[in-house]
């Protein structure tokens, strides 16, 4: 099909115009519930505008030959019947029950499509009294929604967009402003995009790669880490807990184009879904952003009716073996996920990066013995300290793990790249920009000694240190204040005494004058 650029619609237009469509739900929803209602109508538009313009093309291919147009239609990337269509919901935005129409459209929407779209509308109902209100009120709510998307700047054929970018940069730009609203809540399904670029780039996925995300979240770590690839030829796998971000993800996979993603809904740490021949799936690139500090991580293992206070984790429970070097703590579940993902990367060469609190670098115990096993198996590569205030809903700074698997040096590279200089202060909220994403993928991977940014240990070093990675330990920071030369100050006090003298003296004659 021909793209005529003169009607393509900027990126700035769309997100406006969707984020003008959350006007229907503020102060009546919190946003935290209302932004699936907003993300499910943005691609059911988005299959319903991709449709139509299919339709009409096919129309003119086939001058009009229905038998013809309908063969065609079944070989896209999705099957639309005309009763699932957003225009079909539009024209039934005035019915007394809407919310059943939308929703009966949801189901066989994902029917016709259960091999790309299975669970994507799970626990979404537009008829939900208890969360949209009683009938009268929620009609007028779907009313409301239905023509906040009927509008040009949400017109969303892909002649108007130009590219497949621009609907999914405009889904991801709805999951940044949600995770902003939610604060801490956020931070579960949303990494931000300036940290997954960083990681992406430090792992450097290759053409046919397996590239996989055990905490998947809304899946953007993962597009980004699979954009990486030019022609985006790459196998991309995920597993997620949430059922609702499961579904979140799914549709931004699809939106993003990534139709063979497979994600899969369930508990990586206790349930992984992600098997070949009853063995953990490896994958050449690992990339993960979990929940910090995971409170009773281990529960699933514990089976039904079990009793959670009584419950104690053992190595022995798990089938797959990843907790022989330890098992961290039943209140922290950090490296938890670290040595599920390092269970899961391929032999050689594959890259792994994983975002955690500073804690897992000299947090002692079983945490303490897990990191010495990963440092004499020569798995770790490099820790990147991150600025404070850069993740959704907590203040304090992360950092960035690197593994690799079959690595020839034996060092751990340390970057700090918290201080001052190495970001952008926002007001509620920090930011890396480019040149420091650049900055800090250019120390990686020169891999050598920066003044106060990064600095090579050797095993050795490490082990004096009795396995602490705690970056201080290994980079200084602390800039030394100038030294204060003492004659001048005594210079400077002598001055000031003698102009005050001089300015007592004026005072004393004007008061004189003054006959006081």
């Amino acid at each position: 099909m021909q793209k005529n650029n003169k009607e393509e619609i900027s990126q700035q237009a769309i997100n406006n115009a969707l984020w003008r469509a959350c006007d229907t739900f503020r102060g009546k929803i919190d946003s935290s519930v209302y932004k699936d209602y907003i993300l499910v109508m943005l691609f059911v538009k988005y299959l319903s505008d991709t449709y139509k313009e299919n339709l009409q093309h096919y129309h003119q291919k086939y001058g009009g030959n229905e038998a013809r147009i309908q063969r065609a239609l079944k070989r896209e990337r999705f099957i639309l019947q005309d009763n699932c269509t957003f225009d079909h919901l539009y024209n039934h935005r005035n019915e007394s029950n809407i919310g059943e129409i939308i929703n009966k459209a949801l189901e066989q929407i994902e029917e016709d499509n259960k091999t790309k779209l299975k669970g994507v509308f799970r626990g979404i109902d537009f008829n939900d009294e208890g969360v949209l209100g009683r009938p009268k009120e929620r009609n007028s709510m779907l009313k409301s929604l239905l023509e906040d998307f009927n509008v040009p700047e949400l017109d969303l054929r892909p002649t108007r967009l130009g590219n497949m970018d621009v609907i999914g940069n405009a889904y991801e730009y709805l999951i940044a402003q949600f995770a902003s609203d939610a604060g801490k809540k956020g931070g579960e399904f949303f990494t931000p995009s300036e940290v997954s670029e960083l990681i992406a780039r430090i792992v450097k996925p290759q053409e046919n790669d397996r590239i996989y995300d055990p905490t998947a979240g809304s899946g953007s770590l993962l597009i980004r880490t699979a954009k990486q690839v030019p022609n985006r030829k790459v196998a991309v796998y995920g597993q997620e807990r949430n059922g609702g971000t499961h579904a979140m993800c799914v549709m931004n996979m699809f939106l993003h184009g990534i139709d063979d993603a497979r994600i899969e809904w369930g508990d990586t740490i206790s349930n992984p879904l992600l098997l070949e021949n009853n063995h953990l799936m490896k994958f050449q690139v690992v990339v993960a952003n979990p929940p910090f500090s995971l409170d009773k991580w281990a529960m699933g293992f514990a089976g039904e009716g079990a009793n959670e206070k009584g419950f104690k984790m053992d190595a022995s429970l798990d089938p797959y073996r990843r907790f022989e070097w330890g098992v961290p703590p039943a209140s922290k579940g950090d490296y938890a996920f670290v040595l599920h993902m390092l269970a899961s990367m391929a032999e050689n060469g594959s890259r792994m990066g994983v975002v955690l609190p500073h804690g897992v670098l000299f947090r002692g115990a079983a945490e303490g013995r897990i990191r010495k096993q990963i440092i004499e198996h020569n798995l770790l590569d490099a820790v990147i300290g991150l600025p404070e205030q850069l993740f959704y809903g907590t203040g304090i700074p992360a950092i960035i793990m690197v593994f690799r698997k079959n690595r020839q040096r034996k060092d751990v590279l340390f970057i700090d790249a918290s201080t001052e200089g190495n970001y952008e202060k926002g007001r509620r909220q920090n930011k890396l920009r480019e040149e420091d994403i650049r900055k800090i993928v250019d120390a990686y991977e020169n891999y050598e000694n920066i003044d106060k940014y990064a600095y090579v240990a050797s095993q050795e070093e490490i082990r004096e240190n009795e396995y602490n990675l705690n970056i201080p330990r290994y980079v200084d920071t602390f800039e030394e204040e100038e030294p204060v030369d003492m004659e001048a100050v005594k210079e400077n006090i002598n001055k000031i005494k003698a102009e005050l003298n001089e300015v007592e003296g004026k005072m004393e004659k004007y008061l004189k004058e003054l006959g006081l």
